[in-house]
């Protein structure tokens, strides 16, 4: 994704108040994009009420949501990290949409393995999370007392996002977010600005592909493989 001309970017933002902090970011980093030439889709969560409870699989909604979600070439998920993790709203979008034979165990037509993990149904996009944290920067980090975001985060980018084929960027983390007055949200939003400048170019995390070469037939990685 080197041109990010005539690019479209899909933002679903799982934030419950309309004046927050990732409000404000979502704001910033949607005009970013278009100002670099992207369309942008917001889907609101919150605002649009999706029920994010699965009881069954399908429904218009899941439709509706999966239609915009491969219309992107890029694949924004914004939200506050509750209990290392994102919110149920959000956790339950994924639940029903990321739905099996859509995103993931998409048959290859040609071997007849299903795909995944590099090779999903989702193959082609990239995906970023943007994610605020009422922490201090170093304890989410590699020594700090919650890990390395990478490490927290790990369900969604390798879990979700690889798995369903999808690039996943490093994750665009914002620590100690109580109490910003309205010149610190407007800095954090530039720094946002700022990173979605490069969202086309940057390197992804180097995930390894479900292959033979990589992994045994145990799907644990062979002892010479190394990520990356």
């Amino acid at each position: 994704m080197g041109d990010d001309a005539h690019k479209h970017a899909h933002w679903v933002y799982a934030h419950p108040r309309a004046g927050s902090l990732n409000a404000a970011l979502r704001d910033a980093g949607v005009e970013r994009l278009r100002r670099d030439g992207w369309t942008v889709d917001v889907a609101d969560l919150y605002a649009e009420r999706f029920d994010p409870i699965l009881v069954e699989e399908g429904g218009a909604d899941v439709c509706s949501a999966q239609r915009r979600l491969v219309s992107a070439d890029l694949v924004v998920l914004q939200f506050p990290l509750w209990w290392y993790g994102p919110p149920a709203m959000l956790k339950g979008w994924i639940d029903r949409v990321f739905e099996r034979g859509f995103a993931y165990d998409v048959p290859d037509p040609t071997t007849g393995r299903n795909r995944k993990y590099g090779d999903g149904g989702l193959a082609g996009r990239r995906a970023l999370a943007v994610v605020t944290a009422g922490d201090r920067p170093g304890s989410i980090s590699p020594r700090g007392i919650s890990g390395d975001v990478e490490d927290v985060l790990w369900p969604l980018l390798h879990g979700t996002f690889w798995y369903s084929g999808m690039e996943a960027l490093e994750p665009h983390l914002v620590t100690n977010v109580h109490g910003i007055d309205a010149g610190g949200v407007r800095r954090l939003g530039e720094d946002l600005a700022e990173r979605l400048g490069t969202v086309g170019t940057e390197n992804p995390i180097p995930y390894l592909p479900m292959t033979d070469e990589y992994y045994d037939h145990s799907i644990a990685l062979r002892r010479t493989s190394r990520r990356g």
